[in-house]
């Protein structure tokens, strides 16, 4: 395998033992060397999320069960909601509108993982997580104040318009494994059953709710204020696009 020659943050080690129950994290480096890897039952390799290209190379791999490479995307946060609008406390004054939600920010794309194994041990099921980080969801429209009440002398305020619902984030794309070995029938023959690969787009964030309009401020003599609109709703994000699996001979 080659590395790019602009990517130099790397681990380098001769032997990597992660405990069972345990995880290692790859830190600011995006390689890792190592001429043995033993992954204990339940342990996890956490890849640098930073960096769209993580690259494993390994002479001698021992694996466990329930062993996890999580090189997942990052969900998006949700929007803010909208505040709401006040209602007056003074007479036949207008309620002020709710503020717009904000949308909802969109996934990271799952890691592209460059994985080279001369000999592979597999006790149990691997799993390589790669799959793109969900949207977050679109914040809630705040709702519009209300009129305040009307009187002998004035008519009672109008309600105000309620805030627009934001729109959800989008969920990223899955990342693409690409496996090198000179054992590739090997590793075609644990593909989905003891490797298992999650490179599934993220899901979209849905959008938020529609602000409700303020209430019409009621007044003697049918001297009402007039109710606000509704805010606008919004649409969900878009779903991010599966990755793919390569097997490379080496």
């Amino acid at each position: 395998m080659i590395f790019p020659s602009l990517v130099t943050a790397q681990v380098r080690v001769g032997k990597l033992v992660i405990k069972a129950n345990q995880s290692y994290d790859l830190g600011q480096s995006d390689i890792l060397v190592a001429d043995t890897l033993i992954m204990m039952d339940s342990s996890r390799l956490v890849l640098n999320k930073l960096k769209p290209d993580n690259f494993i190379r390994v002479q001698v791999a021992v694996f466990g069960n329930h062993c996890v490479i999580d090189g997942k995307g990052i969900s998006g946060q949700p929007g803010r909601n909208g505040k709401a609008g006040v209602t007056p406390v003074g007479p036949c004054m207008d309620g002020s509108a709710g503020r717009d939600g904000t949308k909802g920010l969109d996934g990271t794309p799952g890691i592209n993982l460059f994985l080279y194994l001369e000999r592979v041990s597999l006790k149990g099921v691997l799993t390589i997580d790669i799959s793109g980080g969900n949207g977050g969801r679109g914040g809630n429209g705040g709702n519009g104040g209300g009129g305040s009440p009307g009187t002998v002398h004035c008519v009672g305020g109008n309600g105000s318009n309620g805030g627009n619902a934001g729109q959800g984030g989008n969920g990223a794309n899955g990342g693409v494994l690409t496996l090198t070995s000179k054992k590739t029938q090997l590793l075609r023959d644990m593909l989905g059953t003891k490797i298992i690969v999650n490179n599934n787009g993220g899901a979209a964030g849905l959008s938020g709710r529609a602000g409700y309009h303020g209430g019409a401020g009621l007044g003697p003599s049918r001297k009402n204020g007039k109710d606000g609109e509704p805010g606008s709703d919004s649409v969900s994000g878009l779903t991010g696009i599966k990755g793919s699996v390569k097997i490379e001979a080496n």
